[in-house]
């Protein structure tokens, strides 16, 4: 009997998300359903049949049907790497239980789809956004907790506040993201904080070598159970000349309960952590999310040539043109110093660090700068030239100062055996050096299961 409501709960849920057209928790939630059965011949008990449609008298038999309803709400919203991991388990029964190649033949042509589509498709990637509830006007299940929340495809944060607060009418928005004080969350009404977080990407083991931007694009706002927010803060004397010199990152990381997506499109805060990046450490981020995204532009426009060129001038041109975007003229007057190194003998290891993250990004932009000059067209040709003249002068600097990195003539030639220290090992905090830990704050145990139901 417990059982039967747990099913007939679980399709309750399913349809409210298909009402919204959020397949994505539709199928995670008929999952659920799905890992209760069996790959048998054992006879399907009536309270496990919660649909008419089903025409199944056994568990195997409602368990394929499942995963094929699964697999098509996977697909609807481009969920190809759920839909390839249910589809080798329901690959595994054609050919060796149920012996139906015409089923398992058609499966693989559609896998086979599924893996080109994630190197071919661009695909949006969703915003997600804290959501705090504060004050004693709320009801008791939100007073005083953190959630996170997963936008829609292409939804702007003051989108989902709007469709937010039409479920609190008489809440008020705070116009802060600092936590709030006790004469907030002791006050009478109702007060909801709101903004956007960055999911903190977390590769499965599989991937124990670099990978297509592609493929890990996918990772980078799906599977996520950390998401962090960052704000500059200063310390010391205010430096005119140079802003980067003392401006720290407070980093907040929130943890949820379960891994998003998941059956609903938002999870409770679990565990937050709060940690302060050094200007330095926050100057070798920023260079290693340059170099990244250099990167995974090149990659894409070697992947896919009819790909506009707008994005890649821009991203170009603000690095190698200093009179856009100042280049890192400004790291090096902070950190490149006689007296830093005075003061912080300590931070030998991380200045060297910046210096090959520096030196690193000349080889990516060269290859950026040649695919630009095969595409560019005859009225950007001026511009091309502009560019191509402000790089010769910024590779000339830097290969003089920090050295030559070379690489193969084509990104092409080297994927699966690019230098790890390349995408690897310039990853800040890293685990040999630590980020300073300001304040943690422990809502509950971290041994959080993945997914509702896993445990």
């Amino acid at each position: 009997e417990r059982e039967e409501m747990y099913i007939r709960y679980l399709y309750k849920l399913c349809d409210l998300h298909k009402e919204c057209d959020n397949y994505t928790e539709a199928a995670y939630t008929l999952l659920l359903h799905a890992k209760l059965l069996k790959w048998s011949e054992d006879v399907c008990a009536a309270h496990l049949t919660q649909r008419d449609g089903y025409q199944a008298t056994t568990q195997g038999q409602l368990k394929e049907l499942l995963y094929q309803e699964i697999i098509h709400y996977f697909i609807l919203l481009k969920m190809w790497e759920e839909a390839i991991a249910l589809g080798k388990e329901l690959a595994e029964q054609y050919e060796n239980e149920m012996f139906d190649y015409e089923q398992l033949s058609q499966l693989l042509k559609k896998q086979a789809q599924f893996y080109e589509n994630i190197v071919k498709v661009i695909r949006p990637k969703p915003d997600y956004f804290a959501v705090g509830y504060y004050g004693q006007g709320l009801p008791t299940f939100l007073r005083g907790k953190v959630f996170i929340y997963r936008g829609k495809e292409y939804e702007r944060r003051e989108d989902f506040e709007a469709r937010l607060l039409t479920q609190f009418p008489n809440a008020e928005k705070m116009k802060t993201t600092s936590p709030p004080g006790d004469d907030i969350k002791n006050s009478p009404g109702q007060y909801i904080q709101c903004f956007t977080v960055k999911p903190k990407l977390d590769l499965p083991p599989k991937f124990h070598r670099p990978v297509s931007e592609q493929i890990v694009s996918f990772y980078r706002v799906n599977e996520v159970q950390r998401f962090e927010y960052s704000r500059p803060i200063r310390k010391g004397e205010k430096n005119p000349d140079n802003e980067f010199a003392n401006m720290w990152i407070e980093r907040t990381i929130y943890t949820t309960a379960y891994k998003l997506p998941g059956i609903l499109r938002w999870f409770e805060v679990k565990h937050v952590c709060i940690v302060e990046i050094s200007p330095l450490e926050n100057a070798i981020e920023t260079m290693q999310l340059t170099n990244d995204k250099i990167h995974s532009m090149v990659q894409q426009h070697l992947d896919d040539p009819s790909l506009p060129i707008n994005p890649l001038s821009m991203l170009l041109n603000g690095i190698v043109d200093p009179a856009v975007m100042g280049g890192f003229a400004n790291y090096e007057k902070a950190f490149f110093t006689e007296r830093y190194l005075q003061e912080h003998p300590e931070s030998h290891e991380k200045i060297e660090k910046l210096k090959d993250l520096i030196a690193w990004q000349i080889p990516f932009l060269a290859e950026g700068i040649r695919i630009h000059g095969e595409k560019v067209t005859e009225a950007l040709r001026p511009f091309h030239e502009r560019m191509e003249a402000c790089f010769k002068q910024l590779k000339e600097k830097v290969e003089k100062q920090y050295g030559v990195r070379t690489m193969p003539s084509s990104l092409d030639d080297r994927r699966g055996s690019r230098p790890r220290s390349m995408v690897r090992s310039f990853t800040m905090p890293s685990s040999s050096r630590p980020l300073s830990v300001a304040s943690v704050s422990s809502l509950s145990s971290d041994s959080t299961p993945s997914r509702p139901g896993s445990d």
